[in-house]
């Protein structure tokens, strides 16, 4: 039998010892009410149990070891140390209306090289599992945190690592984290398979596509997975995602001066948003500020305010629902498309 998850090895645990059902609500509600962070603190516990769990899982619930956080107005970035010598990056986001949202990583490092992304210059090492991805939520949680609202826009590609379902569960499960599905964005560049698995299996959960250009030559200069799923491909998959769901679909674009950020893009994006049948109407662009970083190539550049409006005003004008997106964290590099893992002093 296949554990996904130290949530599913607890209750194995607890089946072997023959323990009541209720226990496992005992140790999530130490975990997730109380804020308890090892096994040996659970004192409502029997003391064998805790020895086992201790045995088999460790002393601490977190498996991640935080190595550096930096901190900056509304922004707090957690880089994790991970099994292997590997480093994982986490943002934590504080509005002014007292929501706090979480940005979080599915792999360590990404293969798909997009050429803007300073994570995609790592090239991917590997598939987080299903509680290292969770422990970056539940890290904040244990100090003291609330989870409002979390998207996988971290490092990685999320629909290209499987585990991310086991995530997801996990994040739903209303025992453990009660995450509502409508307060979980996955965030893709148009991985069709998942997609699919993603509108069948957590239909509520909000879906973003990473689209960056709506010209597919450029596309795939920018985006080489536009070579295996053309940007009609994604469309199409995207429109029935809506048909099946009745939820919206969030399109990101990040706004590179220059390169894809003229009127003709505008017109373009457009274009391909409009006349797509009943639902078009749930289609929203996400305008996103391009984040420079050390790793990333020097000939991309922010697009100016003057054109960021312009840009604004022409996709407004077609009837297109758009929201340019407030910018936190650059100058901790904790922006989209700036997390790289990295373990340099502050």
């Amino acid at each position: 039998m296949k554990l996904t998850s130290k949530y599913e090895m607890i209750q194995h645990i607890l089946t072997e010892m023959k323990q009541p059902a209720y226990r496992f609500q005992q140790i999530a509600d130490a975990i997730f009410k109380q804020r308890i962070g090892e096994y040996e603190r659970m004192t409502i516990l029997p003391k064998r149990i805790r020895q086992e769990l201790i045995k088999n899982l460790g002393e601490h619930v977190l498996n991640l070891t935080p190595v550096i956080q930096k901190t900056s107005n509304q922004v707090s970035k957690v880089l994790f140390a991970i099994e292997g010598g590997e480093r994982i990056e986490a943002v934590q986001l504080s509005y002014e209306r007292g929501w706090k949202s979480y940005c979080i990583s599915s792999q360590c490092g990404c293969g798909y090289g997009c050429s803007f992304c300073a994570t995609g210059t790592i090239g991917l090492k590997r598939n987080l599992t299903a509680d290292e991805i969770t422990d970056q939520l539940l890290y904040f949680h244990l100090n003291g945190q609330t989870l409002d609202s979390v998207s996988f826009m971290g490092m990685g590609e999320a629909l290209a690592n499987p585990n991310i379902f086991d995530t997801l569960k996990i994040l739903t499960d209303p025992r453990i984290f009660g995450l509502g599905h409508r307060r979980i964005t996955v965030s893709t560049i148009g991985i069709l398979p998942g997609i699919d698995r993603l509108a069948k299996e957590f239909p509520q959960v909000n879906l973003t596509f990473s689209l960056h250009s709506p010209f597919d030559d450029q596309r795939s200069e920018l985006m080489p997975i536009n070579n295996r799923f053309p940007l009609n491909d994604v469309l199409n998959k995207l429109d029935q995602h809506i048909r099946d769901t009745g939820r919206k679909v969030y399109i990101a674009y990040i706004l590179l001066r220059g390169e894809n950020d003229s009127n003709e893009h505008a017109e373009a994006i457009a274009a391909l948003l409009k006349h797509r049948g009943p639902w078009e109407h749930l289609y929203h662009v996400n305008l996103i500020p391009y984040n420079s970083t050390d790793v990333t190539p020097e000939s991309f550049h922010r697009s100016d305010k003057d054109r960021v409006q312009k840009f604004v005003s022409i996709l407004k004008s077609k009837g297109i629902k758009i929201t340019v997106r407030t910018q936190f964290g650059t100058e901790i590099d904790a922006a989209c498309g700036q997390l790289y893992g990295h373990n340099k002093q502050i």
